[in-house]
């Protein structure tokens, strides 16, 4: 479980087709700017010392900045963990879903 305001991220995945249909190799594919909330942290404290509750939960998807978070390897899966400030938005889920296929 990631610390305090700290989210643990599964990116999408990539086009491994170009819109003209040639294949596209893992190293020259973008990566892809969204992906699922696997773990979220108990949340982030004001200056009281009072708990801000995170925005997001497990199962949102999201969309953040392309250079954001840090990439790991946990049980062999490459994710990423990101401040909840890194996030940019919850994308709707039928959005998502329509994006994946």
């Amino acid at each position: 479980m990631p610390l305090h305001d700290r989210v643990v991220i599964r990116r999408a995945e990539g086009d491994t087709k170009s819109k003209g249909g040639i294949i596209i190799p893992d190293n020259a594919k973008e990566k892809p700017q969204e992906g699922e909330v696997i773990a979220v942290g108990s949340g982030a404290r004001d200056e009281s010392g009072a708990l801000i509750a995170p925005d997001v939960k497990i199962g949102d998807f999201i969309l953040f900045g392309k250079w954001s978070g840090t990439e790991v390897k946990i049980d062999g899966e490459d994710l990423l963990i990101m401040k909840e400030a890194d996030i940019m938005g919850i994308i709707e889920k039928t959005l998502a879903v329509k994006n994946a296929a």
